[in-house]
């Protein structure tokens, strides 16, 4: 009972103690100096060993201008407690006396000479005080004294400040020697410095520090560093050679080059993707990545094909097949097939033949999930909604709550958009906008939008419907029907918020098209029409992509990115046009 009562008498008094602290924290925020100089005197006479207190206590007089006062309770207090030289030190600056807070100052650092493990305490104080090129002084002479300290991250941080970009990038790389599992934070500190120039100082400076690094002191995290720089620059050809160094010493996992071969996908680089693929495919131990290779490959060839390679490129799909077999294995690589059966080579009942096939292998549920969601694509490119329903609602029934389960639902949500179904669909997109997967979120939130946004324009949601209709044609790579339908939308219901969506959307299919003047003007046209709308930062984007990558005008690319820095900080564009931004303007960054 006795230990009960104790521990209730602890709790109060602690809670006591937190509610007076809070209370004077509160005077010192609202600027009522005097009350809360006496809350902290409380607060310290009854804890003669919390500094934080007395150094709240000191600020205080300070703030006040009481310096005299603040020095006589540092000496009171002094003890031979270097700490309290810099507080001295800089209580005599802030009376403008700066030649003997430097003697002070002086005196903290020369402390460590005699006790190197004072170095950290010292040094915070003066972070403290923003005396950051006092700071930098004592991290440097302890690590002269005591060789295995290591403050590199406290230094790194400091020469940021200081704008020492080489000394910063050579203290995080000697951290990292230490601790590599800091390396993703690195990375997001060195992105802040580096741009996609790979010409630019700071660059150059990282590549410098990085290969001396090599040279010196081997390790496969420089070359893991320096393949993800060469990556900022989109220098793919260089990244690969770092991933071949690293793979060619290591020879445990090839996921690094698997990584930049998907980068380079990505961005379109069709030759270099290639030669990593091919490297994949001859180096690779395990089936399962020799395939991805594979398909990865033949899908490359006919994204960038004319119509007129498709048969050479259907021929390489049955040759892989041949030669590695229908097997659960080659799933992947037969929903790759059967795509490019039913969306390019226009033979989508040949397509369903074949996947049914595949759904007679012996698989996993997951497997047989991945099948009948291309099976429902190509039946919704037919317009047999019914039964591509069908296929999706079996798989949210066999793999509940699952990340495909979900995009079987999106896919049922869209189905029914298509057919004018509205009213469902957006039952099932309500669901959706919190799914685990934040892609399928986006895009159910994305599609709810656009219908609610829509729906009461009209009681028959003529121009919806329209909408919906030219969204199909252009899934089904219907692309002038598509445009042609939207043209009509923009013609005959020029009222309706429908408008903005309909000259975004169509402008994305000119872009298909190649028929980039188009595209800027449906840009331009939300741009200076609908400012307040939704679509507003994405017309911005769209176009300054285009200005810079298709009309070669990279200021006027420029100019768009601006508008989404200054006015619209919370759009998901917000990090890459800020990227952008800098790079076209030049800077050096830091």
């Amino acid at each position: 009972m006795r230990v009960v009562l104790l521990i209730c008498v602890f709790l109060i008094s602690t809670f006591a103690v937190s509610q007076n602290e809070q209370s004077a924290l509160n005077y010192f925020n609202n600027g009522e100096f005097e009350k809360a100089l006496f809350s902290y005197n409380k607060l310290y006479n009854a804890n003669k060993g919390n500094l934080n207190y007395l150094y709240k206590i000191i600020e205080i007089h300070q703030q006040l201008e009481q310096f005299d006062l603040a020095e006589k309770l540092l000496l009171s207090q002094f003890n031979n407690n270097p700490m309290y030289l810099v507080e001295l030190g800089y209580n005599f600056q802030l009376k403008g006396e700066q030649e003997k807070a430097g003697e002070y100052y002086n005196q903290a650092i020369f402390k460590i000479e005699e006790k190197p493990i004072y170095a950290f305490s010292i040094a915070r104080r003066f972070e403290t005080h923003a005396l950051i090129d006092y700071a930098a002084k004592v991290y440097e002479r302890a690590m002269e004294l005591r060789p295995e300290s290591n403050y590199y991250i406290q230094l790194a941080r400091i020469y940021g400040e200081q704008e020492k970009v080489e000394k910063m990038f050579n203290s995080y790389i000697n951290f990292l020697e230490k601790s590599a599992n800091y390396t993703i934070q690195a990375k997001r500190i060195f992105s802040e410095y580096v741009s996609e120039n790979g010409e630019d100082e700071n660059n150059k400076l990282l590549r410098k520090v990085l290969l001396k690094k090599i040279q010196t002191q081997p390790n496969t995290l420089w070359n893991k560093l320096l393949s993800w720089l060469f990556i900022q620059q989109r220098d793919y050809n260089k990244a690969f050679a770092q991933e071949k160094a690293i793979y060619k010493r290591e020879q445990e996992t090839i996921i690094g080059i698997t990584d930049l071969a998907n980068i380079t996908i990505n961005d379109g680089n069709i030759d270099i993707a290639n030669e990593i693929l091919t490297f994949i495919i001859n180096n690779a131990f395990d089936l399962d990545t020799v395939l991805k290779a594979h398909k990865d490959i033949l899908e490359l060839e006919t994204k960038y094909a004319l119509k007129t390679d498709y048969k050479t490129i259907d021929k390489k799909y049955k040759a892989l097949l041949e030669e590695f077999g229908m097997l659960p294995q080659t799933i992947d690589f037969q929903i790759s097939y059967a795509h490019f059966i039913a969306f390019y080579l226009n033979d989508p009942n040949t397509a369903i033949s074949f996947l049914k096939e595949a759904l007679k292998i012996r698989s996993s549920g997951f497997h047989q999930a991945k099948v009948k969601l291309k099976l429902g694509d190509i039946l919704v490119f037919q317009e047999k909604f019914n039964e591509a329903l069908i296929y999706f609602s079996q798989i949210q029934t066999s793999l509940k709550n699952s990340t495909i389960s979900q995009e079987a639902r999106f896919r049922v949500a869209k189905t029914s958009y298509y057919k004018g179904d509205f009213k469902w669909a957006e039952s099932q997109l309500i669901i959706l906008k919190s799914s685990t997967s934040q892609l399928i979120a986006n895009d159910a939130l994305d599609l709810k939008l656009l219908i609610s946004d829509n729906k009461y324009e009209d009681s028959l949601q003529t121009a919806l419907k329209l909408y919906a209709k030219a969204d199909l044609m252009a899934f089904q790579n219907k692309t002038d029907k598509a445009i042609s339908l939207l043209d009509k939308i923009l013609q005959e219901h020029k009222t309706e918020t429908i408008i903005a969506q309909a000259l975004f959307k169509q402008a994305q299919l000119f872009e298909i098209k190649q028929q980039f003047e188009k595209a800027k003007t449906n840009y331009d046209a939300i741009i200076t029409n609908y400012r307040e709308g939704i679509l507003i930062d994405d017309a911005y984007f769209a176009l300054a992509e285009l200005y810079l990558n298709n009309l070669a005008q990279p200021e006027k690319a420029k100019t768009l990115y601006e508008q989404i820095l200054f006015n619209h900080e919370d759009s998901i564009y917000f990090v890459e046009a800020r990227k952008k931004y800098r790079a076209l303007r030049g800077d050096a960054i830091n």
